[in-house]
């Protein structure tokens, strides 16, 4: 693949450059795409400009002749606030721009914003990811979208050259109510992976060669292959950080009360994520679970 831009491709805007934001760019870079970039930390600028891309001063002029625009960001204020305002994209953007926000937030924040884009002649796709910074650097991630299929047929090179599984999940909101669906299986997967690892530990088993020959049959998932590392290395550098699985659990939660679905477990290791954050672990990857295991377990911490 070429690493020049291609004039016959639409013109990116990409707002947010974070441990997502940055690779997934860059790979967008390396199908070819011209992509212009902003975000609010100078060096990831400077990391974008130096894979290709273009920074831009300002969200206006980042977005005002792009023909797509994508956003990145970590929650749903966030999204609010470049969204919207006299500096935001909505006031910058061109009529008949593709908005995709590829943020994880409350599926009514993605309604809302849909509605507001359309009076400004903008369309939008709700379009979460799961994956994790592995993910987003390989270029496999998998893409829940939500909208009008006219515009997601004419996103779908885009999300091909960020991820793998790639799907149309239905209307606005869509994308955001899979992706917290997403959130809560993959935090309980987490947490019983944590759990087994102390019970494992304790047992005086070698965890290696347990977690290998678990993750082979049944008890084995995408989560165990990711983390199996992290929990072996108690390495909990962030791929997806604990502050964020609180805010998808509380989104999860909150959504899932409104539509009278119980979600009895999911409602436990929501509270185990917040008192992971309260012990002060809310940067750490969401596999440092495992630590909260450990503290109730009297082990090593």
């Amino acid at each position: 693949m070429s690493t020049l831009a291609d004039s016959s491709r639409p013109a990116i805007a990409w707002i947010g450059l974070g441990i997502m934001g940055s690779p997934m760019s860059e790979n967008l870079i390396k199908a070819g795409y011209p992509v212009t970039g902003f975000t609010l930390e100078q060096e990831k600028l400077e990391r974008l400009a130096a894979a290709g891309g273009t920074a831009a001063p300002s969200i206006a002029e980042a977005v005002r002749d792009a023909d797509v625009i994508i956003t990145m960001v970590p929650a749903s204020p966030q999204v609010e606030a470049i969204a919207y305002g006299p500096d935001g994209i909505l006031e910058n953007a061109q009529r008949g721009a593709l908005l995709i926000d590829m943020s994880s937030i409350t599926p009514q924040t993605s309604v809302d914003l849909a509605k507001a884009a359309a009076d400004k002649g903008i369309r939008v796709l709700d379009a979460p990811v799961s994956g994790g910074e592995a993910g987003a650097v390989e270029a496999v991630l998998s893409i829940m979208v939500g909208g009008e299929q006219a515009d997601f047929d004419e996103a779908e090179p885009i999300f091909e050259a960020l991820g793998k599984t790639i799907v149309l999940c239905g209307p606005h909101g869509s994308g955001q109510t899979v992706k917290a669906a997403n959130q809560l299986i993959v935090a309980v997967n987490i947490q019983a992976c944590a759990e087994a690892v102390v019970f494992l530990e304790k047992s005086g088993v070698d965890l290696k060669a347990a977690l290998d020959v678990l993750n082979g049959g049944l008890a084995g998932s995408t989560v165990l292959t990711r983390k199996k590392d992290n929990f072996l290395n108690r390495d909990f550098q962030p791929g997806f950080r604990i502050d964020l699985h609180h805010k998808d659990m509380g989104i999860v939660t909150d959504a899932a009360r409104n539509v009278g679905a119980a979600l009895p477990v999911g409602a436990v290791v929501a509270q185990l994520v917040a008192s992971l954050r309260a012990q002060g672990d809310g940067g750490l990857d969401h596999s440092a679970l495992l630590r909260a295991v450990e503290r109730l377990s009297g082990a090593r911490v």
